[in-house]
């Protein structure tokens, strides 16, 4: 039954789309409370910043894996090659930088941030797993190979500028002492490169599977 899901698939990507332009509106206008921007009595209810990254970031791994074996190219090895990235990353993201956080942190994170992204990671993670285990068509793709290396070079790359931006924000955090302005090596030339690393995996997750 779930075979037949292709107008919920489109429907998914419209929405995502659709939903993207009054967020990129609002960003310009108001800051989510959270990290520097956190503002005591802001929101009404908050969690451990912990709990709330795997919460939020979790439908990533688990819908993942929900789904992935009920695609047509469920035995298919180039489907579990090309998720593999994809699922690198969002175990880097639920589990391992979770696990860095500062416990000792006073800033508690939005209760409504995290909702709004565990809502955003389930639309992403059903798009992204059904793409690649059903919808994507492996058979005489005499590109595979070239697009993936190549994609995968550029993911693998910006997932090592984010990994390491990450550690030397979350080394400032642990010294204390209120907001730091990070400096050395790409903080020097980009102003966020946790988030340049990151744009970079998904240009190489977007050339990785060619599906726009």
């Amino acid at each position: 039954m779930f075979s037949s899901d292709v107008y919920l698939f489109y429907f998914v990507i419209f929405f995502s789309l659709l939903m993207s332009l009054p967020t990129y509106i609002l960003s310009h206008f108001a800051s989510s409370p959270y990290g520097k921007h956190s503002r005591s009595g802001k929101s009404k209810t908050t969690i451990s910043p912990s709990i709330a990254w795997v919460f939020m970031e979790s439908p990533t791994l688990w819908l993942t894996f929900l789904i992935f074996p009920l695609g047509k190219n469920y035995t298919n090895p180039l489907a579990y090659i090309l998720i593999s990235p994809f699922l690198i990353h969002y175990t880097n993201r639920t589990i391992i930088y979770p696990l860095h956080l500062d416990k000792r942190a006073h800033n508690k994170f939005p209760l409504n941030i995290a909702v709004t992204g565990f809502i955003y990671n389930i639309l992403n993670a059903y798009i992204q797993s059904r793409y690649v285990s059903h919808y994507a068509n492996y058979e005489n793709d005499e590109w595979f190979w070239t697009r993936f290396r190549c994609g995968f070079f550029v993911f693998g790359l910006g997932m090592v500028i984010n990994v390491w931006a990450d550690g030397v924000l979350l080394s400032l955090k642990r010294q204390g002492g209120g907001y730091k302005i990070p400096r050395g090596g790409l903080f020097e030339y980009v102003s966020s490169p946790n988030y340049f690393g990151e744009i970079m995996e998904w240009l190489g997750w977007a050339l990785m599977t060619w599906s726009w």
